[in-house]
């Protein structure tokens, strides 16, 4: 008893000691401030001795802290209601108010500063007394573990202690194909995953790897949407790609819209039958789906739902920004973030780098949020659901994603993006050995990427345009006078039989027959709205005689799926090619190109109530793995073609190992399945009530 009291007053004092040494460090940043900055200042008007100036910073660092750790989380759970973007550009101005309020609180008034020196006066000491707080805590396990309880979600430290069997947490790098993460290893890029896997960089020394590194399939919809609702929820049915229109609803589906998600989820548990692989003491982290998760933060599909205590999407940012100094130094690489970008996109237009596109606007935000404000929210949510110790963790990482679409998936700027994401893995497993349970580490994607120019870079206007174009519809004239335009307009004559030059207007289809055209990456849809059922080929020659020809003898095309009335579906090809889907194993045709597997996936997709009229698969290039994408990105996923259908799974040698040609989402989430059950008994129930799981 005499050692455990012991222990307890060291730690007493050790935690006093670093927060006398936080003051003293931030009275003397204080300090500093007040004699550079005309706008602060520590004295009264007239003067003051060198002593009472010491003590009115004293006083006002000290009232700064407390208000920090009192008010602050006050504020943000005020504030959770303030679009994300917003609050992040509210941190400074609120740390600002907390420090002119401290200021006010000095019973000599001595203290004053104006508004926007307010505000770069509590930010760098925000920064100063985070900075000197982790330095003092480096090696103190103690003051290590309750730093990062303070990430958690309060009321979910005051549950059990998790039990003696392993937790598994699923960590998902969106996005990353297995080549680009080998690459990477190898270029020394992510030394954690490096000694995961026994890539050790010491000479003469033999790493034992920890984990195993294989590869999977996706399916023909190789995007977030089908591959996580897969592995979530056990069933992806009828999600043809990230977007498509359904005619039996009128509405467009898009897999990141919050009324679609809740949809998609609720299929899919009617579908497996269960509430998914979160179902039991699980949290979700970041993602479109929840897993069945009772936990869940920054979900997609609990958006629209009323907002509670168990529901709120952005519980995960109150648990986070509740630290001011975790506010303060995400807000300032978030606007770091901000500057790279215009940085690094301004380089790529004066060299004139090939493939470009556009990375203006909102782009910048947008980036910054996913490689900065979501990747450090996620990642403290993760630490803390570890440290709660919960049984299975699903949490989702975008930050590479997003900049390799705009940027390359092998460029420079995603490459720095993948460093950044490997030091979030090495923080997440020192959890483990303060986490009240064992836990196996996951790393997995959900697809790759794969590289190419946009098509309407290519081809001066986008599958919209030929589409309308193969339609006879008028066009924009910039698309029109494109070769690829003026080849559609002369299919469109020659199959009318009306020789001679178009004029706009020319043709006059039957009315209602306006198609909508959609894309995902290198995926295109066609649908008809007018037509309640999925159309079949000869229907759509019937309709319009060019059409399918112009698409299929298109160079910038790979492939089409359409409906038959004689085959039940074929896959059209250039030069009149068209192949029955039972006979796609004998005579693969335009689908050879894409790798084994590929007729598989298109026969799955043809089985799907809600296929497009006409899929439509861009053109690729096996020697150099290149697509069109349909999008603006050069580096696209969604189709078939290259990395972007070939993801990973990292998983600890404690688990036993993932089936040889694993192939789809699904298969992916029996193989998770297992490994929880291996963990601790069955995980995930084989039925749940609808309303509740959904």
């Amino acid at each position: 008893m005499r050692g455990v009291g012991a222990g307890r007053w060291r730690r007493v004092a050790s935690q006093v000691g670093r927060s006398v040494t936080v003051w003293v460090v931030s009275t003397l940043t204080m300090l500093v401030l007040a004699g550079i900055l005309p706008d602060f200042r520590l004295q009264s008007p007239t003067g003051d001795s060198a002593t009472r100036i010491a003590v009115t910073a004293a006083f006002g660092a000290g009232a700064f802290g407390v208000l920090s750790a009192v008010v602050w989380p006050l504020l943000v759970r005020l504030f959770l209601l303030v679009p994300t973007l917003v609050l992040g550009l509210l941190v400074f101005f609120l740390n600002g108010a907390l420090l002119l309020l401290a200021l006010r609180l000095n019973p000599a008034e001595r203290g004053d500063a104006a508004p926007e020196t307010a505000v770069v006066v509590a930010a760098v000491m925000s920064a100063v007394a985070s900075a000197t707080g982790g330095a003092l805590a480096v090696r103190d396990d103690d003051a290590y573990r309750r730093r990062l309880y303070r990430l958690a979600d309060r009321r979910r430290r005051r549950g059990p202690v998790g039990p003696a069997t392993p937790g598994t947490v699923f960590l998902q790098l969106d996005g990353v194909g297995h080549d680009v993460l080998l690459a990477a290893v190898g270029k020394g890029l992510m030394p954690t995953i490096a000694r995961w896997i026994g890539h050790g960089d010491t000479p003469g020394r033999a790493v034992r790897p920890t984990h195993r590194l294989t590869s999977w399939r996706t399916d023909w919809s190789s995007q977030t949407g089908a591959s996580q609702l897969g592995i979530l929820h056990g069933s992806n049915h009828d999600v043809p790609a990230f977007r498509w229109y359904e005619k039996d609803r009128g509405e467009v589906m898009v897999c990141n819209r919050p009324t679609s998600a809740v949809e998609l989820q609720r299929r899919a548990v009617e579908q497996a039958g269960h509430g998914g692989l979160l179902t039991v003491d699980g949290a979700s982290r970041g993602n479109l789906f929840s897993g069945g998760a009772e936990e869940q933060a920054l979900v997609l599909s609990i958006a629209t739902r009323r907002r509670s205590r168990e529901t709120r999407s952005r519980a995960g940012y109150f648990a986070y920004f509740s630290d001011p100094a975790n506010a303060v130094r995400t807000a300032l690489s978030f606007f770091a973030e901000v500057g790279r970008e215009i940085g690094q996109s301004t380089r790529a237009r004066i060299r004139k780098e090939r493939p470009r596109v556009s990375r203006g606007g909102l782009y910048p935000l947008v980036r910054a949020f996913a490689t900065v404000v979501e990747r450090d929210v996620v990642v403290a949510a993760v630490m803390g659901d570890m440290l709660a110790g919960r049984t299975a963790v699903y949490a989702d990482l975008v930050a590479y994603d997003e900049v390799a679409h705009h940027s390359g998936p092998t460029s420079r700027d995603a490459a720095k993006v993948l460093q950044r994401l490997d030091r979030s893995l090495a923080l997440i497993g020192n959890v483990v050995e303060h986490a009240p349970r064992p836990y196996r580490i996951v790393v997995l994607s959900d697809h790759g990427q794969s590289p190419g120019e946009t098509f309407r870079t290519r081809y001066g206007l986008t599958l919209g345009d030929l589409v309308r174009a193969g339609c006879g519809l008028p066009v924009p004239r910039k698309a029109e006078r494109t070769h690829s335009g003026a080849e559609a307009r002369a299919a469109v004559r020659a199959a009318l039989r009306r020789p001679g030059k178009a004029g706009r207007g020319e043709y006059r289809p039957a009315r209602g027959s306006e198609p909508i055209v959609l894309a995902s990456g290198n995926l295109g849809l066609v649908s008809f709205p007018d037509v309640h059922h999925r159309m079949t080929k000869e229907e759509l020659d019937a309709r319009h005689p060019a059409l399918l020809t112009t698409l299929a003898n298109h160079p910038g095309i790979g492939f089409l799926l359409v409906r038959s009335e004689e085959h039940g579906g074929v896959v059209l090809g250039p030069f009149g090619t068209e192949i029955p889907l039972d006979q796609l194993d004998e005579n693969p045709g335009p689908l050879a190109d894409f790798g084994p597997g590929a007729a598989d996936v298109v026969r799955r997709t043809h089985s799907f109530p809600h296929t497009a009229d006409i899929m439509v698969n861009s053109w690729y290039d096996p020697a150099v793995g290149e697509v069109l994408a349909f999008e603006e990105q050069i580096g696209s996923h969604g189709g078939l073609g290259g990395a972007q259908g070939k993801p990973f799974l990292l998983s600890p040698l404690a688990l036993s190992a993932p089936p040889e040609g694993l192939m789809g989402a699904e298969g992916v989430h029996q193989v998770l399945r297992r490994w929880l059950d291996e963990a601790g008994g069955p995980q995930v129930p084989l039925k749940k009530a609808e309303g509740k799981a959904a």
